[in-house]
């Protein structure tokens, strides 16, 4: 046999023991052998503060309007980039509301990742358009503060806040606060909801 041909054959012996050496070195080391795949690494869950709000709510709510029935939904939307809420409120004639009304509201929940906060913004059928945002840091069990930074259609000056607090898995209450240009926040009123499914 060619010195050559030699040279080749124990090059090839060295390819292969060294490939089949790889996999057991790289166990013992830690470390991973050339062609191995790494495990994928796991995006965290930007949802994970609101995995409790998903699913149908009924309720009631009291304040400024008198006091009335709830429905609410929150569910992801758009490949779970997106929470939707979709939330009517009605309330019957009543003294404090003579005419009664129903109230209807739709809100989408993002991510600023940039920003690094939970922006709400809801679409009131009255025509106003509120954008609240939270800390990304915000997470039950303590309560999550939405604050906004803009309402669209109402004089100016003018803020709102939506504060959510678990009282159990399957117990929300949410108290939606106004405060008028130049003063403090009162409030509007405080729902109380329970889990239907």
């Amino acid at each position: 046999m060619p010195v050559s041909a030699v040279r080749v054959a124990f090059a090839a012996l060295a390819i292969c023991l060294g490939s089949q050496a790889a996999p057991v070195m790289a166990k013992e080391t830690g470390g991973t052998a050339p062609g191995d795949v790494a495990p994928p690494v796991k995006a965290p869950d930007r949802w994970a503060p609101f995995r409790g709000f998903l699913g149908v709510w009924e309720g009631t709510s009291r304040g400024s309007p008198g006091e009335g029935a709830l429905h609410r939904e929150y569910r992801l939307v758009l490949g779970d980039r997106f929470i939707e809420v979709r939330n009517r409120s009605v309330y019957p004639p009543q003294e404090k509301n003579p005419k009664g009304e129903v109230h209807e509201d739709v809100g989408y929940l993002s991510v600023d990742r940039g920003r690094k906060l939970f922006v709400l913004r809801q679409f009131h059928v009255e025509g106003f358009v509120n954008t609240y945002t939270a800390p990304a840091t915000s997470a039950p069990p303590g309560p999550m503060v939405f604050a906004t930074e803009s309402i669209e259609n109402i004089p100016p000056g003018w803020r709102a806040r939506e504060t959510y607090r678990f009282e159990g898995p399957d117990q929300l209450v949410e108290l939606f606060e106004l405060a008028e240009p130049g003063k403090e926040f009162t409030t509007y009123s405080e729902a109380r909801l329970k889990r239907a499914r």
